[in-house]
């Protein structure tokens, strides 16, 4: 077990040498399961063949999709959690107290009132099914637990046209179907237009569509754009509509420098917020949240405690809050310890400090780009994604050559129709000279 402790963090110490690789053919073994094998021998294939074949989120130039880099803290966190193997789904115990601790403090750098509350989920995805059922049983009674939504009238949700696919999937889940979702025009720099949203929402009422919930953009997968938080919340209010944010990684600029912390500014006023821990503060996967500003509706909509699950005065099965009220899942991962880590171990002001620099490097790479004979820029740097043309060549095989040679990673995106480079930079390793180094690969493909 020490042998493989110093393999992973030896793994950790070395990531400017670990880029991507192709797995290929991988023999793990389970040809022989029905014999026991050696502990020891285990845990070298896990050393020797499992580990190598990462994502390479770790490298410092890994920026195609917004994937955590990982740090040091949250591997010790996830052998404590291993080791207590607690079920976090409920009874009193310190990992629940831990996670109530984490979920109090991501309500208050969020700005949200004191009674807001929430519950650790495996990701945004989760997080936004969690939101939209409180937003059902709100707008609905909780009779639709009951009854589901067959007397329940057409309803919709509203996003940006850039908005995450989680939103749709979420709907399907609940039945409304992928239609109910309308998906916004946005303005010049990926925001999601106001008057075009006041339009939708006026159609439907007219047509007898009741109006389920606005989601908010708080960094787009695309492009990093924000909504006008702030104009959305005031829209959503006077019209008595839900108000979500899709946070998944935007939600981390509350910690940045301006102009980069002002662009969530508003998410306070949210009905609920959906956020990801492993994607700008390092933390390894899985880890998200699911923010509710109403503690009590948010318990209504999900607790459902058979007599196997009564609690009691005192005992294990005492406590306050069993998270299993607050979600899907009874059986649970202790999440929190690895969110709790990072904050402890880095501190906000350099997670803050980490954050304005994956800023100002898109910036700066913007800057190259439109710079660059070569390359042009798709669309403005908002945040911390930057997307670009190159002048010739498929930029799917070069994305590819490029993850290859162990140089870079961009993913591709089309904008506008035309087919694009895109970083999404939420690596806390990246240096400037990771970006320039990245940008002369992608120019020397173009000679």
């Amino acid at each position: 077990m020490h042998k493989l402790l110093d393999a992973c963090l030896d793994r950790m110490a070395g990531y400017r040498d670990l880029p991507w690789q192709p797995p290929g053919q991988m023999d793990i073994g389970l040809g022989k399961a029905s014999e026991r094998q050696p502990e020891g021998t285990v845990f070298d294939v896990m050393a020797q063949t499992i580990m190598p074949t990462a994502t390479g989120n770790t490298h410092p130039a890994f920026w195609g999709w917004v994937h955590g880099g990982g740090i040091p803290a949250s591997i010790g966190a996830e052998l404590v959690a291993a080791t207590m193997n607690s079920n976090c789904g409920g009874r009193d115990h310190g990992a629940a107290h831990v996670e109530a601790e984490v979920i109090r403090w991501l309500c208050a750098t969020a700005g949200m009132a004191r009674d807001a509350f929430g519950v650790m989920t495996t990701g945004t995805s989760q997080a936004t099914i969690l939101a939209l059922m409180a937003a059902r049983v709100r707008r609905f009674g909780e009779g639709v637990r009951e009854t589901g939504i067959r007397d329940l009238p057409p309803v919709a949700v509203y996003a940006s046209d850039g908005a995450h696919a989680c939103i749709a999937q979420a709907l399907e889940v609940m039945g409304h179907g992928r239609a109910a979702l309308r998906g916004i025009a946005t303005d010049a720099r990926g925001a999601m237009q106001l008057e075009a949203l006041q339009d939708a929402i006026d159609k439907d009422r007219a047509e007898g569509v009741e109006p389920l919930a606005i989601v908010g953009t708080a960094g787009s997968v695309g492009v990093g754009a924000f909504d006008d938080l702030t104009g959305v919340a005031d829209l959503a209010g006077s019209e008595g509509i839900w108000l979500h944010i899709d946070a998944a990684f935007g939600f981390w600029t509350r910690l940045a420098d301006n102009p980069w912390h002002a662009l969530s500014d508003g998410i306070r006023r949210a009905d609920s917020i959906a956020l990801d821990a492993h994607k700008w503060p390092g933390v390894q996967y899985d880890c998200g949240a699911c923010l509710i500003a109403d503690r009590d509706l948010h318990r209504a909509t999900f607790a459902s405690r058979p007599a196997y699950l009564e609690s009691a005065a005192e005992g294990l099965a005492g406590g306050d809050t069993w998270f299993t009220d607050y979600g899907l899942e009874l059986s649970r991962g202790f999440r929190a310890l690895k969110l709790w880590a990072a904050i402890q171990t880095c501190g906000t002001r350099a997670l803050g400090a980490a954050i304005t620099d994956n800023c100002r490097q898109a910036a700066l790479m913007g800057e190259m780009v439109e710079g660059s004979p070569v390359l042009k820029l798709a669309h403005p740097v908002i945040s911390n994604v930057c997307c670009f043309a190159v002048e010739k060549g498929d930029v799917s095989r070069i994305a590819a050559d490029l993850q290859l040679a162990g140089q870079a990673v961009f993913s591709t995106i089309t904008l506008n129709g035309t087919p694009c480079l895109r970083a999404a930079i939420v690596n806390h390793r990246t240096t400037e000279d990771d970006l320039r180094r990245a940008i002369a690969a992608v120019e020397a493909t173009q000679h």
